[in-house]
């Protein structure tokens, strides 16, 4: 890993799903999560999602499987690649026991959780799996060989 693409700010997560409630429970599940720093950011649609994509730099997307007027993230995903995003999607979802959430690598998502799984160990977890940046020192030992 260069020193390019090894980053040394916060990590920036777009938050994409219909309800705002959603949101907040986010937040507010992470909100001791001091390391690494991360910036939440709010989308209610796709739209709006493909909007701020096109107008700043995210390193993670977490998007609500279902968003209207789309069916699901077979839709919605396809539409945030095709606009360039390169980074890391995880389609979040009440239920992800559903037999077509086996396809999701088709798509160009890089991995699914259930919505009540997210709390700071699991945000941190899909952060050092997915995210290139800056690793604490205290967790270096994580990852010698």
């Amino acid at each position: 890993m260069t020193s390019e693409t090894v980053r040394k700010d916060a990590v920036r997560v777009l938050f994409v799903d219909d309800e705002f409630i959603e949101f907040r429970a986010l937040k507010k599940k992470i909100a001791d999560l001091s390391e690494p720093r991360v910036e939440v950011e709010y989308s209610s649609s796709i739209g709006d999602a493909l909007d701020k994509i096109r107008a700043a730099r995210f390193d993670l997307i977490l998007l609500d499987n279902r968003l209207l007027p789309n069916a699901d993230f077979r839709e919605t995903v396809p539409e945030l690649r095709g606009i360039g995003y390169t980074g890391p999607i995880g389609v979040v979802s009440t239920d992800i026991s559903g037999g077509y959430f086996q396809e999701f690598p088709d798509y160009g998502v890089d991995f699914r959780i259930g919505k009540d799984e997210i709390d700071v160990q699991s945000l941190q977890h899909i952060i050092r799996e997915y995210v290139h940046y800056d690793v604490p020192d205290f967790w270096k030992d994580d990852y010698s060989i």
